[in-house]
């Protein structure tokens, strides 16, 4: 489908610009499909064939779209490598995908091109594999994620309803190596806009930029958009061209959405999937802003939802299952993990916790790996998170299990308070939680630090964080 999107909207918007290069270059819709197209045919001449991969490890500029829409025109399979890792980490995901060729600079996208000599059509299939996107775990070996031409017009369908030309400006502003560019090309090359690329997100950055091109659109994961909310410059911007904000890619805590809402004073919607599932749930803007605070609202539609073990729960809590036209084809060359994280019907299982509320919402309360038990209760870390984060002196908080010789294991609060040399205090933290939360799920101890940790795709480190609280000094209470 990637082709002939391409060509369909090189003739709808011709010179239309479709990127802008941190360098300021701009990029039309014409020059993409016909640079892809001279690109495909040096793939041809280098000796890929359709089903070979083809691995970009060259950040987020014009040259990488240019590359997978090249590669998708000869069926070749393209996988991108977040140039955030480590030199260790970007061996081994190209360890996994074995690709038949490496790029890892955009000036040979350009020695590839082949102007005038023709790449040949191909037949139609829904099922040809198109995409490898690799997941951001920090530990054990990676795992690519493939998506397909069906699990790709599903997602635009999904996104666009089908329409042309409703895209504006935009920024550019995560890995090209993301599930969301992976999988988002097409309805990006539907919806005709502009996107400002950035060689590393800034907030300030990103507020100028929104600031100077009136966008009418925020967009990002929830550590990008709370940057933009502490950013020094935020009340000198004029946002008020901003319609939407849309978070994903993580959970944005109750306090964060309330906040983005209220400076940007716009309607913010959350969106939540794994990588595996392609698509999941949402909320919608005209929903109670509750919805988006508390909940990630209702699978979108052609999305099916269960919780896996919830009706055995007192509590309701089980893990998160879903299934719909864009659950991938599975993880590349690993069929044993591939069965591990299907069930029998299909249904991808996410990892994710969660239990619907009376109005059929769905609540995420944590991870299966990152609930602890104390004393012989369940604790969900996500619940905590979303009340510790509501108090005054708290910007950010994540809380993580300590081995504990007498309860097995115990909360610590690793927090960033608004003044770093006047935290709010432990005794302070419970008395703030204590009448909406169990004794058993308030935290135990805290640890103060100006920023949490995060992972090259931008998400809460929570192995790190594990290290800092099991060499941190324990304290135990009465």
């Amino acid at each position: 489908m990637l082709p002939g999107l391409a060509a369909s909207a090189a003739r709808r918007f011709g010179e239309r610009t479709a990127y802008v290069a941190p360098t300021g270059r701009r990029v039309s819709y014409a020059e993409l499909d016909d640079v892809s197209t001279e690109v495909a045919a040096g793939l041809i001449r280098a000796g890929l064939t359709e089903g070979d991969v083809l691995a970009l490890v060259i950040g987020s500029v014009p040259e990488y779209p240019i590359a997978y829409l090249a590669a998708a025109k000869i069926g070749a399979i393209t996988t991108g490598v977040n140039t955030r890792l480590s030199h260790g980490e970007r061996e081994r995901v190209l360890a996994v995908a074995a690709p038949a060729l490496v790029i890892d600079d955009p000036n040979a996208v350009h020695d590839l091109r082949r102007p005038g000599e023709v790449v040949p059509a191909l037949e139609p299939n829904p099922d040809r594999p198109v995409a490898i996107v690799f997941t951001s775990g920090t530990t054990g070996t990676p795992k690519g994620v493939v998506f397909g031409e069906r699990q790709l017009d599903f997602i635009t369908r999904t996104d666009t309803g089908g329409t042309w030309g409703a895209g504006g400006d935009q920024i550019a502003g995560t890995s090209f190596a993301h599930l969301a560019f992976m999988t988002k090309l097409p309805g990006k090359l539907m919806g005709g806009g502009v996107s400002w690329m950035m060689t590393e997100w800034r907030a300030r950055d990103a507020l100028e930029m929104t600031s100077r091109h009136k966008m009418t659109r925020i967009g990002g994961i929830p550590t990008q958009v709370a940057l933009m909310l502490r950013e020094p410059t935020f009340d000198a911007c004029d946002l008020s061209s901003v319609n939407t904000i849309i978070i994903g890619g993580g959970p944005a805590t109750p306090a964060l959405v309330a906040e983005a809402r209220r400076r940007f004073d716009a309607p913010v919607l959350v969106r939540y999937a794994c990588t595996e599932a392609g698509i999941g749930t949402g909320t919608g803007v005209h929903d109670p802003p509750e919805d988006a605070e508390t909940t990630v609202g209702h699978p979108q539609p052609g999305v099916e939802l269960r919780l896996e073990g919830g009706a055995e729960t007192d509590d309701g809590v089980g893990e998160v299952c879903l299934r719909s036209p864009a659950t991938m084809i599975g993880y590349w060359r690993d069929p044993a993990a591939t069965a591990a994280a299907l069930t029998s019907d299909g249904f991808v299982r996410t990892g994710d916790l969660g239990r619907f509320d009376d109005r059929g919402r769905l609540h995420l309360v944590g991870r299966t790996k990152e609930m602890y038990v104390r004393g012989g209760y369940n604790v969900y870390p996500a619940e905590v998170e979303a009340l510790l984060s509501r108090h005054p002196d708290v910007i950010d908080v994540a809380v993580v299990p300590r081995n504990d010789e007498v309860m097995g294991e115990v909360g610590v609060a690793v927090i960033v308070p608004r003044e770093l040399d006047r935290p709010p205090s432990l005794d302070a933290l419970r008395a703030f939680a204590r009448n909406e939360l169990a004794r058993h799920k308030l935290p135990e101890d805290v640890v103060v630090i100006a920023r949490l940790p995060l992972t090259p795709m931008d998400k809460v480190d929570r192995t790190a964080l594990a290290t800092l609280v099991q060499t941190s000094h324990p304290r135990r209470l009465p």
